[in-house]
């Protein structure tokens, strides 16, 4: 199957991928879309980058109805951001198919209503247990990245939603990694599930195993505007020409403009008064590439993430230098593709920045703070971000907060007290609560600061200690916020078991007139 057509998709839908570039579908597209569009359970183990959008996206507007009443088909995902950028790519879409597309947050019109929403597992329980939103008709429910759902302590929340819905909805659960809480969602929630690639892993191509090491480069800013800087870092470094891939054609000629426009001339590969091509089918360009007896002197560039090992092979397979440009969600998807097809990976090496004074300033800053500073209350607050992102890009995110606060303030690390940035964001003493859960239910500081944090609203700043005991567990919170963490938790269900959250009577001291229930002050 080498189009959309063939997967049976309706004229006017194949049209539409085709007008947003996407005029192939991808490996897990060929795999799943089929499936989808039967109504069956799937898992994927997959993540953005391998066109997942797409795929339930348009087996979605195939199996439902545009109704203007209720939801057909729900899509959960990790964050509010991310239910906005995926609901306005599939609207692009859905424009052809008279289908309204929507998501809770941001500036929708009657969201509730719409035919596709998107929206957090909080944000869409919150909205059915008010009444403002029914899901009595929903089709097809799609989990969009369970395993950074999770990680945003939202998993509970997940199956609150799917009990809601109807045992008849299909359910699709796509999460990059696979962990065990994962797992258990899939086996509970999503019966007799067809997984999508199958379990087991493909064998790796050992002949290229090994053989070369694909760097990338993780961009925040529009891909193609990424490129013209790399290309220019590429020909300082005595690149003699770069081979860039895109997904289209119509694509490819927008960057020929950008690039054109900016003086770096591009266009079809074979033309050797150019320095930069720019290719759309792989074996073509291979061939265009081969004629010139010079491949140990081109890089290859994937402007889009490769969506699986064979389009990745046939990208990277020629030169000694190959990059790939990646947004930070496609990170997890591009080193599992990569790992897949037997190559290494690495970050492509920062810019020479021409602040090098600030840039040393920067390090020599964080060098003192992790000298000087205890940094213990901070790897209770990043315990869960460390579930979803490498060391390596937390400290990269710090030294951009960093950065920005060094602007804005004018101030450094070094000028700071020590133990000064360990204040949270109010002053003030803190209060030590007692936790009647503890090591035997499996708490850990981390899930335990989720729990407390996430019920009561109160940010994860905003506390201090965490000592988790045998039988229970002894958690220090700003005094300012204590009762409102009590009166959030108390009796709230922790690992199977209602916690019962009060001062701690051989802490320290409670707030001025705080009394004990069932305790009354001596005369």
């Amino acid at each position: 199957m080498h189009s959309f057509e063939d997967l049976g998709l309706a004229e006017e839908l194949v049209e539409a991928l085709a007008s947003e570039g996407f005029d192939e579908p991808t490996e897990f597209q060929r795999a799943a879309i089929p499936v989808m569009r039967r109504g069956n359970n799937l898992f994927g183990a997959v993540g953005p980058g391998a066109g997942t959008l797409v795929a339930y996206g348009s087996a979605c507007l195939e199996r439902i109805h545009s109704s203007y009443g209720l939801p057909g088909a729900l899509v959960l995902t990790a964050t509010t951001t991310a239910a906005t950028a995926l609901a306005e790519s599939l609207g692009r879409i859905a424009l052809s198919t008279g289908h309204v597309i929507s998501a809770l947050g941001g500036a929708w019109s009657h969201p509730e209503r719409s035919d596709v929403l998107f929206g957090t597992p909080r944000d869409i329980q919150g909205a059915v247990d008010g009444s403002r939103l029914s899901l009595e008709g929903i089709r097809s429910v799609v989990i969009d990245g369970a395993s950074a759902i999770e990680a945003g302590r939202e998993l509970d929340a997940t199956g609150s939603v799917l009990e809601y819905v109807s045992p008849e909805a299909q359910r699709i659960i796509l999460s990059l990694p696979v962990t065990e809480p994962v797992r258990t969602l899939v086996s509970t929630y999503a019966s007799k599930t067809v997984r999508v690639p199958p379990g087991t892993t493909p064998d790796l191509d050992r002949s290229e195993q090994g053989r070369k090491c694909l760097r990338f480069r993780i961009t925040g800013q529009d891909k193609v505007e990424a490129l013209a800087n790399l290309a220019s870092e590429l020909f300082g470094d005595n690149a003699r020409r770069i081979v860039v891939f895109c997904r289209s054609e119509d694509w490819a000629a927008d960057v020929g403009d950008f690039l054109t426009l900016h003086g770096f001339p591009a266009g079809a590969p074979g033309d050797e008064t150019l320095r930069i091509w720019l290719g759309v089918e792989p074996l073509q360009t291979r061939e265009a590439v081969k004629s010139l007896g010079e491949p140990s002197h081109v890089c290859t560039v994937s402007l889009d993430c490769p969506p699986d090992v064979d389009t990745l092979h046939r990208r990277h397979g020629i030169g000694d230098d190959g990059i790939v440009l990646l947004f930070p969600r496609e990170v997890p998807h591009f080193r599992d593709t990569a790992r897949r097809a037997g190559y290494k990976v690495q970050p492509l090496t920062p810019p020479p920045s021409q602040i090098e004074g600030y840039v040393a300033r920067i390090r020599e800053d964080l060098g003192n703070a992790a000298s000087r500073m205890d940094l213990a209350p901070y790897y209770l607050l990043l315990e869960p971000l460390l579930e979803q992102f490498s060391p390596q890009e937390l400290a990269t995110a710090a030294v951009a907060l960093l950065s920005r606060a060094v602007n804005d303030g004018e101030t450094t690390l070094t000028d700071l007290e020590p133990g000064s940035l360990q204040k949270p964001m109010e002053s003030g003493e803190f209060a030590r609560l007692f936790v009647s859960i503890g090591e035997k239910e499996g708490v850990t500081p981390g899930s335990l600061l989720g729990t407390l944090a996430g019920e009561s609203g109160v940010d994860g700043a905003f506390f201090g200690k965490i000592d988790i005991r045998d039988t229970y567990s002894l958690v220090e919170v700003r005094t300012s916020e204590a009762e409102k963490v009590i009166k959030a938790v108390n009796g709230v269900s922790i690992r199977g078991r209602s916690a019962r959250v009060d001062y701690d009577r051989s802490g320290v001291k409670r707030p001025p007139g705080h009394r004990r229930k069932g305790k009354k002050r001596k005369p």
